[in-house]
């Protein structure tokens, strides 16, 4: 049996649900397992964004470096994504200002956006073809009532520094914007494939003489001046330790009192015909979200197949990360493409997924070091925008750890709110995702009412015409 059809493990309704996500396939030069003892200056446990850039980063300082993966590089969140290279514009301003003040918010503010200019340079420099589109993207409003909110939010954020644009009824129609998607902000950034990109990071690792180990999950590790990892085969022992993995952390006993891992959900539609693209338009290929509480994402992908992600949220009990289809979720998402593009009727969807993102409770990066020795660096707490933001931080962590702390680093310093138990976490989660999902309908349903309007007066028109 091939590694594709192994990764589709059964069916989830009329899709298949794919266990290692759309975009990545097991690479064929899969690096060994660990065996036996090996020893570096740094190990980083977590091949995804945030670990192969730390690894990259380091080595380029000179040096040694490890990576532990307990499947293989980009197997977690980092293959399952959207693909949204997006700044500033992900983040809920007024949460942030709440949080931590307008001064401070500035800060992360320059922080999401430098993220995105870090992974453009990385392209270059690493000589990484991920189809990377630079079309910007657009927070798209389905309902004429977003149109406050998004304004009112687009002003704060232009206040705290984030450079957005409105873009209004007239530009979209003109851009070939799908008509379903009103009005809305743009910000620069764009769309890439994270699974070409997160490959091409865990090969330049390989070049560059990083140790990968995969198939090699930790088991558990020693603290001290030496940290010792422990996996199945081996160990492995150096003296600063990155814990780069996320949705996964609170799994190896740690930051279960900060974040949570939280399942988001995908579908991927069969490729478009040249006459399914001619009557969506869409030229820009931009990236598009909406404002809904729980947002949607909307993308046309570079082999013409549309992709659709988030719109229904999940929380396992126990902080556990299941590998298993979340139908509930796929239904919404299915239902979302038939409401949105209904001149696409009868295009079929070819496959679904899910993956694991870290969420704190005020929705900011958890990042910091821990023991004794203060040598074992953690980044958790990407909250469904890791692509950009967890790719830099491996340019400060690398920094960090030769003993220069980046502005950009520093300004991440919060206290983060604490999580609550078992089983009130459970009940608090599902709660909050029920009221978005409450919230979320009644502006369906009035996109609904005035779509089926619009659609009976174009009727009405064109019974008209003589």
């Amino acid at each position: 049996m091939s590694p594709r059809n192994e990764a589709i493990t059964r069916n989830s309704g009329s899709m298949r649900f794919r266990r290692i996500g759309g975009w990545v396939e097991q690479p064929g030069d899969l690096q060994p397992q660990l065996e036996g003892h090996a020893s570096a200056d740094v190990i980083v446990v977590g091949a995804g964004f945030a670990g192969l850039s730390t690894a990259l980063e380091l080595t380029a300082r000179g040096a040694s470096v490890i990576v532990l993966e307990q499947e293989f590089g980009g197997f977690g969140a980092s293959g399952r994504n959207a693909g949204y290279l997006l700044g500033s514009m992900g983040i809920e301003f007024e949460l942030f200002v709440k949080r931590v003040g307008v001064e401070h918010a500035r800060k992360f503010i320059r922080f999401y956006d430098e993220a995105v200019c870090y992974v453009e340079r990385r392209l270059v420099e690493l000589g990484i073809d991920c189809d990377y589109n630079p079309s910007g993207v657009i927070r798209a409003a389905v309902h004429e009532a977003q149109e406050k909110w998004l304004r009112r939010s687009m002003e704060l954020g232009l206040e705290l520094g984030s450079v957005t644009r409105f873009v209004d009824q007239a530009e979209m129609r003109a851009r070939g914007i799908p008509p379903a998607f009103l009005f809305g902000c743009e910000q620069r950034g764009g769309t890439l494939n994270p699974g070409k990109y997160v490959s091409g990071l865990r090969r330049a690792a390989i070049r560059a003489g990083v140790k990968l180990y995969e198939k090699t999950p930790l088991l558990s590790y020693s603290e001290g001046p030496t940290i010792t990892c422990k996996t199945a085969r081996g160990t492995a022992s150096a003296p600063v330790m990155v814990l780069a993995t996320n949705a996964y952390t609170p799994q190896l006993g740690l930051l279960r009192d900060k974040v949570a891992p939280i399942r988001v959900s995908a579908i991927e539609t069969q490729p478009l015909s040249p006459e399914q693209l001619a009557s969506l338009g869409w030229h820009g290929r931009e990236g598009i979200i909406t404002p809904h509480l729980t947002m949607e994402s909307h993308r046309l992908t570079a082999h013409n197949t549309l992709v659709l992600t988030v719109k229904k949220l999940n929380y396992v009990y126990g902080s556990k990360t299941p590998n298993v289809p979340d139908n509930g979720a796929y239904d919404a998402l299915a239902q979302t493409l038939r409401e949105r593009y209904p001149f696409l009727r009868g295009l079929g969807i070819q496959h679904c997924w899910s993956g694991y993102v870290s969420v704190a409770y005020d929705a900011l990066p958890v990042v910091g070091a821990i023991g004794a020795q203060q040598n074992i660096f953690h980044v958790a707490g990407c909250s469904g925008h890791g692509l950009a933001t967890h790719s830099f931080m491996g340019q400060l962590l690398a920094e960090k750890i030769n003993g220069v702390e980046n502005a950009h680093l520093t300004a991440l310093r919060h206290k983060t709110p604490s999580t609550l138990p078992e089983p009130f976490q459970w009940c608090a989660l599902k709660a909050a995702f029920a009221a978005t999902r409450q919230y979320d309908e009644w502006t369906n349903r009035k996109a609904r009412k005035a779509a089926a309007r619009n659609s009976a007066i174009a009727l009405s028109d064109a019974v008209k015409l003589p």
